[in-house]
């Protein structure tokens, strides 16, 4: 009798047990992001405790894996959904605290700690029509507009030489030296990206660089190139800095695409283990990634194209 108690009232249990009750007020797409909230970020650590017996710092150090990559709306989110199922757990007599409560302090602080970014799809649209209405040299607007296409690091894209793209295999393949991680890193290019490439090549396929410094070929494109064109366009910092590609990718990849966080985190060259704990792999979920890519560039066309056409 009492082994079917302990079982009956995990987190897993109970969470599922209210989320079948409660799923009906919902849109199907909201409640499948709810379902994956559960799934990949709480059920793996809280899943198999008791309710009555997780603390609050159990349930922050669920969320402060969330954190680290990041995702600070899904984490916020996460946070809801937890004080949900354990309001649900009061109600139900199973539990007497609302521990998530507890939590709101400590995670506030944390989205002053990523780089400034757009997330919310009707701004990127905006973002993305004034990119291609911005008036600056070729190669700034190419450097531009690849940025939120391919959201790599600033600093790798304009280091990107014309060696490392692999036009039969459609990809960008970046060596060890130059990833933070030290690893070999491979990015799909979607049919946008090429065409933008392909043009670019006409320009500078002569020289070492893809994105060669106004000043001389031998250097590449300055940090301040992509910077200065977002603050022309009217971006200050504290909208969008060039890293911010990378936060915008990986919120709407994650929470508007619904794509696995793993496979984005491999997309964004982050450290990475698998579950035997080995690290990075460039040729990880490569497929998936190359699909990916393309639904991403195709997304953001269609973003640009639905803020055009309200305009």
């Amino acid at each position: 009798q009492q082994q079917i108690k302990i079982v009956s009232h995990s987190f897993e249990v109970v969470a599922r047990d209210w989320y079948k009750k409660t799923k009906s007020k919902w849109s199907e797409t909201h409640s499948l992001r709810v379902l994956k909230g559960l799934e990949n970020e709480l059920f793996p650590s809280l899943g198999d405790k008791q309710i009555s017996e997780i603390k609050a710092p159990d349930l922050l150090a669920a969320i402060r894996k969330i954190e680290e990559r990041e995702a600070f709306e899904t984490s916020k989110k996460v946070r809801r959904v937890a004080g949900q199922v354990f309001r649900y757990g009061i109600a139900a007599g199973i539990c007497e605290h609302d521990i998530s409560a507890d939590l709101k302090d400590a995670l506030q602080h944390t989205t002053t700690k990523h780089m400034a970014s757009i997330t919310k799809p009707k701004e990127v649209g905006k973002l993305l029509l004034a990119i291609d209405e911005y008036t600056g040299t070729a190669t700034v607007i190419a450097a531009l507009k690849l940025s939120p296409l391919l959201f790599q690091r600033p600093g790798e894209i304009r280091h990107m030489e014309w060696k490392e793209i692999n036009w039969e295999e459609q990809r960008w393949e970046i060596p060890a030296e130059k990833m933070k991680m030290r690893e070999p890193h491979i990015v799909p290019l979607a049919k946008q990206a090429l065409a933008l490439l392909e043009q670019q090549k006409l320009l500078t396929g002569r020289g070492l660089y893809v994105f060669p410094s106004a000043r001389g070929a031998s250097r590449p494109l300055s940090e301040n190139g992509v910077r200065i064109a977002l603050r022309t366009m009217g971006f200050d910092k504290e909208t969008i800095t060039p890293h911010g590609f990378r936060a915008m990718a990986r919120t709407l990849l994650d929470e508007v695409l619904d794509y696995r966080v793993d496979w984005i985190e491999q997309q964004l060259a982050h450290a990475v283990k698998d579950s035997t704990g080995r690290a990075y792999n460039r040729t990880k979920y490569l497929e998936q990634r190359k699909e990916m890519m393309q639904t991403w560039a195709n997304y953001l066309d269609k973003l640009k194209h639905q803020t055009n056409s309200k305009m």
